[in-house]
């Protein structure tokens, strides 16, 4: 009777060993799954920037650019008589800044003549002068805000 009841404690144990190693046979063998689909998606991207790279290399090449400039730029050649030295260039303009000017900009557009021909999207000079009149109030009011 002992022996029965050792058997069928064996059995089970055994039947459950079973189980235990099919379990562990099948967790394995999703891993592996899971891992063989993850190599094919970094198999995948690292074509995907393989080939990213070859149309970065061909989007890249000088020529390529060069004969889309000749077509689409008006550039012109560089001779050699657009360069000068040093000496020869012009004195530095003279400064159209007010000292101590709160609106370097402002006083810019202060020194400019007035045009003498109006277009339809210029204001008439008479109104003009009034619409001035209301900025230079609005500026001073602006600078005196600066000024504190």
């Amino acid at each position: 009777m002992i022996l029965r009841v050792l058997n069928c404690v064996v059995i089970g144990l055994l039947v459950l060993a079973a189980a235990y190693v099919y379990r562990i046979k099948f967790d394995s063998t999703l891993q592996a799954e899971r891992l063989a689909k993850i190599r094919s998606e970094v198999r995948h991207e690292r074509d995907t920037i393989a080939a990213l790279r070859a149309t970065w290399g061909e989007l890249d090449n000088p020529a390529r650019i060069e004969a889309l400039a000749k077509r689409y730029l008006p550039l012109k050649p560089i001779v050699p008589t657009q360069f000068d030295s040093l000496d020869q260039l012009p004195d530095r303009p003279p400064s159209f800044i007010k000292p101590g000017s709160p609106d370097p900009i402002g006083a810019a557009i202060e020194k400019l003549e007035e045009a003498e021909t109006a277009t339809g999207s210029v204001v008439p000079p008479a109104a003009a002068q009034s619409d001035n009149a209301g900025e230079a109030a609005a500026s001073a009011t602006k600078s005196e805000r600066l000024d504190q």
